[in-house]
């Protein structure tokens, strides 16, 4: 929910701050003369035809605050503009939870690892085997301890798929194995698209 609301926030803000910055743009424009004519902001009065929103307006203001139909339809506008407010600050007030690597939790405390720098690491020992040309690593959490670890790596074409695959296995054996990460390993050949 909370990834929601940071998208949301994310995605209106920036629409709000183009549409400032045209609002801005259209006004610095038409400031530039005075008077009712030309570029200035009589005349853009006059282009909007604000004299004549301000007797529609005036109108619909005089229906929402008698009673009826339309006084319900903006009292629920509006309870959805606050509930809409509310999960926009929750999406910039609320921190984002960092997800880490859990490798022992006690008492005394927790021994964790980011993921991007257990990925790294795990690229690294990947590339070192033998038989590997390149190699990308993903770490994914579990929420008590451990997590998944999904390589994909491409060989040469005269290295065997099976060697190569075992190889990966064992040199990441020191890493998988305190960590308590599964991993699954895809390798293919140079050119090829892996899965």
């Amino acid at each position: 929910m909370i990834l929601l609301a940071r998208a949301l926030v994310r995605l209106l803000s920036l629409l709000l701050l183009i549409l400032l910055a045209l609002a801005g743009l259209g006004l610095a424009v038409f400031c530039i003369d005075t008077g009712t004519s030309g570029q200035s902001l009589g005349h853009l009065a006059a282009l909007l035809h604000l004299d004549t929103f301000a007797g529609t307006v005036g109108s619909w203001l005089d229906q929402l605050e008698a009673g009826g139909p339309v006084a319900a339809v903006a009292a629920l506008c509006g309870f959805g503009a606050m509930l809409l407010g509310l999960l926009l600050l929750a999406g910039v007030l609320v921190p984002r939870r960092e997800r880490l690597v859990t490798l022992t939790a006690d008492p005394d405390g927790t021994l964790a690892a980011r993921r991007r720098p257990l990925a790294q690491a795990a690229q690294s020992l990947v590339e070192q085997t033998r038989g590997v040309s390149d190699a990308k690593a993903r770490v994914r959490p579990r929420r008590r301890t451990g997590g998944r670890l999904r390589i994909r790596a491409t060989r040469p074409r005269p290295a065997q798929a099976d060697a190569v695959h075992s190889a990966i296995v064992e040199q990441l054996r020191e890493l998988t194995e305190p960590f308590e990460l599964k991993a699954s390993v895809a390798v293919g050949r140079d050119g090829e698209r892996v899965q």
